[in-house]
């Protein structure tokens, strides 16, 4: 790996904030990086307030969509909500077909088929609400691109209203209300919210519409939070707000659909445990089977029921563990078998691979091959691909540059899915290949680890990482401070730990004592600790709990030996 620093802000900045706030001196460096500078805007950072979430109708087409409803409402029309199978779209529905409910004798929630239909608005979807009389279609985290699909439902009577996040393209669609941030009409102040978050806001919108007390969307801030942090969205402004009370009411008062996979953790819920143990257990259910069961999982009350529900989950997830494990050793193989362990891209195909695990596997690829990676699942004659990139790469340029080999490809800089004919996939190999190698630059092809400040191991107390826990809820430009320490020395402790050895338990001296600390796959370093010789590291703070002791301890992101500089 590569290692970068941030560059040091201004000493007398760090200065000013340290003493304001009374707080270390790395805290006020952390704080500054983040652009945080003064008192006022410090505070509001360690203490998010529901109240300074902005006015839902900043948003354009709010009015409409929250008329519509309440036309909906008073003339007890029939209701489908519809989303995406992934957990924001999952949540999304969850969310407004649970606030909906007891205002509607006819609602219905509706998730595509992601085998049958595919992504987004389906034309079989609109079908199954126009057999079931559904005259108003509320779309979540998708439909800003589906115009010809709005005007094919407007033709046999449904409306739509569209909450979606993601960026629109020349045309709107011909919606009651189209509700999405990103949209150039648009002057909402926040344009970051998840498809979730857009959600929320149609039913701030619609609470306020029908004087309702605020207080009751509250219950809803634990799907949003579970939403945002699943979603990848940035950690800022509205996000972090939502998020920070997301979770405390998570911490509180999980809806009971959450409770059997809350149980799991031995500490109160975090953005990670949202991320690696919630997120991918909603997200099996639309891989492995149907993403409505996930849906009915969350809005659910009965413990008893939720039991059940959650156990089918559990199930979805361990084969999607085991399916997502056998095709990333399978791609592995194939991969030498080519010889193609030096391309600039990877691009790999076998029959029986399962579509919806191809994402999880391109992923996991690239902790082995560190490039731009398609991976393929045939269907029929068609191959369904997904795609993942390497930091700073745009996969949907290149996936642009390719396009005479595909049928059709969606998504952005990082992610992308892709359908393409059968004859044509040895030709789209080659041109992928073509323009990674042409477009790619010499730095994109080393993985890089970003490091804020060094520090001292001393510095490392626990008043500090309770101060850094404050700096939460962590995501995407609100990243977990990472530090380096150079010149760490083995205490004689360090080995080697895991089923096949492969992970170093570490254990550095310190004027306090042994701090110690875990880096994963790297049990390789192991012989040049052992000799005493120093090393540089890269880590996070974590804290440790062992027979009912609490220690710090390192997150190794990476270890170097030590070079003078």
């Amino acid at each position: 790996m590569r290692w970068e620093s941030k560059p040091l802000p201004d000493a007398t900045k760090v200065k000013a904030i340290q003493e304001a706030l009374q707080v270390p001196e790395t805290i006020a460096t952390l704080l500054i990086l983040r652009g945080i500078e003064d008192f006022e805007t410090a505070k509001t950072f360690f203490r998010p307030q529901l109240s300074e979430l902005h006015d839902p109708f900043l948003m354009q087409d709010m009015q409409q969509a929250v008329e519509r409803i309440d036309r909906a409402c008073q003339q007890q029309e029939s209701l489908m909500v519809y989303g995406d199978y992934d957990v924001d779209g999952t949540t999304s529905v969850s969310l407004v077909y649970s606030f909906l409910r007891p205002f509607f004798q006819e609602i219905t929630p509706y998730i595509p088929d992601r085998y049958a239909e595919g992504y987004g608005i389906s034309f079989q979807g609109i079908d199954v609400a126009a057999a079931k009389g559904i005259q108003l279609i509320i779309a979540l985290d998708c439909g800003i691109k589906a115009v010809e699909k709005v005007a094919y439902a407007k033709s046999k009577g449904i409306d739509f209203i569209i909450c979606d996040h993601h960026l629109p393209g020349d045309t709107i669609p011909d919606a009651v209300a189209v509700l999405d941030p990103k949209r150039p009409d648009c002057q909402y102040p926040y344009k970051e919210l998840c498809g979730c978050g857009i959600g929320f806001k149609l039913i701030q919108a619609q609470t306020t519409f029908w004087k309702e007390d605020p207080k009751a969307l509250l219950p809803y801030l634990d799907l949003v939070a579970t939403a945002i942090a699943a979603d990848i969205v940035p950690m800022t402004g509205e996000n972090r707000i939502l998020a920070f009370h997301g979770i405390e009411h998570l911490r509180k008062n999980p809806r009971v659909g959450l409770q059997p996979f809350i149980a799991q953790l031995k500490k109160p819920v975090t953005v990670t445990d949202l991320v690696f143990v919630i997120a991918p257990r909603i997200n099996a259910a639309g891989r492995m089977g149907h993403a409505l069961n996930a849906v009915e999982l969350l809005v659910e009350s009965d413990s008893e029921q939720v039991e059940a529900k959650a156990k089918k989950i559990e199930l979805y997830n361990s084969e999607r563990r085991t399916t997502d494990m056998r095709i990333t050793k399978e791609a592995l193989v194939l991969i030498k078998e080519l010889g193609e362990e030096d391309r600039y891209s990877t691009v790999v195909c076998q029959e029986g691979w399962h579509k919806g695990v191809i994402g999880i596997v391109a992923s996991r690829l690239i902790e082995t091959y560190y490039r731009p990676t398609v991976v393929f699942s045939v269907v029929g004659d068609t191959m369904v691909g997904s795609v993942r990139s390497v930091k700073g790469f745009s996969v949907y340029e290149a996936l642009d540059a390719c396009k005479e080999h595909i049928v059709q490809f969606g998504g952005h800089k990082y992610a992308a899915g892709l359908t393409i004919e059968k004859k044509q996939y040895e030709a789209f190999k080659s041109a992928f290949e073509a323009t990674v190698q042409e477009r790619i630059l010499p730095e994109q092809r080393i993985p890089t680890v970003g490091y804020d400040i060094e520090v001292a191991f001393e510095e490392l107390t626990p008043k500090l990482f309770r101060i850094l826990e404050q700096l939460g809820p962590f995501g995407p430009q609100n990243m977990r401070p990472v530090f380096r320490t150079n010149k760490a020395v083995d205490t004689g402790y360090s080995k080697a730990i895991g089923k096949d050895f492969s992970h170093l338990r570490l254990s550095v001296q310190t004027k306090a004592g042994p701090l110690t600390g875990i880096a994963f796959g790297r049990a390789d370093f192991l012989p040049q600790i052992q000799t005493k010789q120093p090393f540089d590291l890269v880590y996070t703070l974590d804290e440790n709990e062992w027979n009912g002791q609490t220690s710090l301890q390192l997150k190794v992101k990476d270890i170097l030996p030590y070079a003078p500089k």
